[in-house]
């Protein structure tokens, strides 16, 4: 079945730095656009990135353009999140998510698989 794990979640200070990994295993990962969203407490689901196959195409939440970058390695079925100059409110569980889809998407119902998500929280 296909697993999507994602790690390298933690406590970081603001200001600083975290890279996400997420491993994908049971899908053809080349074929997927592959995306993060976050989830903080008390709110919805938010999209904060995506990569089309190939990794020519991204897609950035506004709030993320310019600290955050999407990259993927799909000899190694992987997605990264590069994140810095974190700030608090970026505090959150990450998902990584797959879409069998023709380009980047970054609404929720276009991803057909997630991850359990892995958790960033930045202290002020």
């Amino acid at each position: 079945q296909v697993q999507l794990v994602e790690s390298g979640g933690g406590l970081v200070q603001a200001g600083g730095s975290l890279r996400l990994s997420c491993a994908a295993s049971g899908l053809t990962f080349s074929r997927y656009v592959m995306g993060w969203f976050r989830q903080a407490p008390g709110k919805e689901r938010e999209f904060v990135a995506a990569i089309n196959w190939s990794g020519a195409g991204t897609a950035y939440a506004e709030s993320m353009k310019g600290r955050f970058t999407i990259s993927r390695d799909n000899a190694k079925n992987t997605v990264y999140l590069q994140m810095i100059s974190l700030k608090p409110e970026d505090t959150a569980v990450y998902y990584c998510a797959a879409a069998q889809a023709p380009t980047v998407v970054s609404t929720t119902r276009r991803y057909n698989y997630w991850g359990q998500g892995t958790q960033v929280t930045v202290s002020s």
